[in-house]
């Protein structure tokens, strides 16, 4: 059991890596054996991976080009004016 744990801790400080092939951190291929071989047997880290890896593929959809409502921006300045002004209690 203990050893399970171990192995858990040791996999989740390591899943981003893995998932994102970190070129300033990799993974040695000894290091992925041993993630892919403890993942597949499992359960929760297998969950934890698979959580991730959505999560990976919804931050690679977002652009993160958001073209910003220029409406929204006037009202903002508009505030941040007023604030500045005292006009607003």
């Amino acid at each position: 059991m203990l050893r399970q744990v171990i192995t858990c801790h040791w996999t989740a400080r390591r899943i981003h890596r893995y998932l994102d092939a970190d070129p300033a951190a990799p993974l040695t291929p000894s290091e992925i054996s041993r993630l892919e071989e403890h993942v597949a047997t499992c359960e929760r880290c297998s969950e934890v991976l698979r959580q991730h890896r959505l999560l990976s593929r919804a931050l690679a959809g977002w652009s993160g080009h958001h073209v910003v409502d220029r409406a929204s921006t006037d009202r903002l300045r508009s505030v941040l004016d007023d604030l500045v002004e005292g006009r607003l209690p």
